[in-house]
């Protein structure tokens, strides 16, 4: 079974809200000053090594307005153009961006069919409140953050809406510039 990992750009302070610099959020580009070779190594292999992305309908927007212009050496905007995106949304009924489906119906029963199916891991970028409902819903294997040392003080936080149990650590990893990675599986 393909497990379903959620990996988020994290403040000290929680936030997840606007880590690039092409957001509406008045403090968008906070990731920015402290991305170095590390990171972008550990986001590469971790795109590399996933299935397919469940997407947000506000993530999958931002992401398909941007990734099907973007070129790079080391194939990542490829990667992410190929990619099945299964996007969780009432609202989108037409889906331009490459491999995009509909997740329709109940989310619970529909990520657990996508799990089924063969295939490497499922990855949730971005994404908060479909985060928070697959973590309330027990459907997350695994939560990513890459904490950047910024503290924020306002934007939307990851954990909104807790209590949603208990974690345990996997991995603590300093990534240079002051970012830690913190990967957790949830119980």
């Amino acid at each position: 079974m393909r497990k379903l990992i959620v990996t988020e750009f994290l403040s000290l302070d929680g936030v997840m809200e606007g880590p690039g610099p092409s957001d509406d959020f008045k403090l968008a580009g906070w990731t920015v000053p402290f991305r170095n070779e590390k990171t972008g190594i550990f986001k590469r292999d971790e795109l590399y090594a996933g299935g397919a992305l469940l997407l947000g309908r506000k993530t999958y927007e931002v992401f398909a307005q941007a990734w099907p212009k973007m070129k790079d050496p080391q194939g990542f905007a490829d990667r992410m153009n190929g990619l099945p995106k299964h996007v969780v949304s009432s609202k989108l009924q037409d889906l331009a961006w490459n491999n995009s489906h509909i997740l329709s119906g109940d989310l619970a029963d529909g990520v657990r069919a996508l799990k089924t199916q063969p295939g490497g891991d499922i990855l949730v970028y971005g994404s908060g409140k479909l985060a928070g409902a697959l973590l309330h819903h027990g459907l997350v294997d695994e939560l990513r953050f890459l904490v950047f040392p910024v503290v924020l003080g306002s934007g939307q936080r990851f954990f909104e809406q807790p209590p949603y149990g208990t974690v345990q650590t996997i991995e603590t990893r300093d990534m240079d510039s002051g970012v830690t990675l913190l990967r957790y599986a949830v119980q």
